[in-house]
């Protein structure tokens, strides 16, 4: 029997919340890419009455196929009661100011991109100080909340689409297949052509190893 995955939206609702958000993000880890954050908030309706059909399969991104991933995007963004935000950080911004706080920054844009500020926040994995008090930390809370779970897919395919494009962009480095993370192909690559403009530079293996300062007496 399948969970109820609207479980903590209702005990939210019962606590007298009306839009409550769910927030995830990909991208911490590769070497490449942006990092891609997205929120979403269910009417609700939909939260009382449960998700059609066509919606209940909404997951961790990271247990559907690319395939299921992409039908369900699709069926979410022509859904009327769901609203999101998503935001990309580039690569160069991540450089300027480290992967968790482009983390935060990309969740923070990806709430303000949303029509009205939610009222509560449920965060996948650890608490988000940065986000602020109103929020509840779910581990695994991308399998076990449809709000975490269609948020998770509207980044993780945001992201996907992305590194598609920039394999077309840079061609030779894999893009397509391992979408920026560290694998043989991509690392092979990087020995071969060296980064590209969508590659982080602080990231090892790509950043330069501090030079051993010399003794010279």
């Amino acid at each position: 029997m399948e969970p109820d995955r609207f479980t903590h939206e209702r005990e939210w609702l019962a606590n007298g919340c009306q839009r409550i958000a769910g927030v995830d993000e990909v991208g911490r880890g590769p070497l490449a890419g942006p990092v891609v954050a997205a929120a979403a908030v269910f009417s609700i309706a939909a939260i009382k009455a449960g998700l059609p059909e066509s919606l209940c399969d909404v997951n961790d991104s990271k247990k559907l196929s690319a395939k299921k991933r992409a039908k369900l995007f699709d069926a979410l963004v022509e859904f009327d009661d769901v609203e999101f935000g998503l935001s990309v950080v580039e690569p160069a911004e991540i450089d300027r100011i480290n992967i968790l706080q482009a983390t935060h920054k990309a969740m923070h844009e990806a709430l303000a991109a949303l029509g009205q500020a939610p009222d509560h926040l449920l965060v996948d994995g650890r608490p988000v100080p940065a986000l602020g008090p109103a929020q509840t930390a779910i581990v695994k809370g991308d399998s076990l909340s449809y709000s975490i779970g269609a948020a998770s897919i509207f980044a993780k395919v945001t992201r996907d689409r992305m590194m598609e494009e920039f394999d077309r962009e840079f061609p030779g480095y894999g893009f397509a297949s391992h979408k920026g993370y560290g694998t043989r192909e991509h690392l092979d690559a990087l020995a071969k052509l060296g980064p590209c403009p969508v590659h982080r530079h602080s990231f090892a293996p790509i950043k330069p190893e501090p030079q051993a300062e010399l003794n010279l007496f």
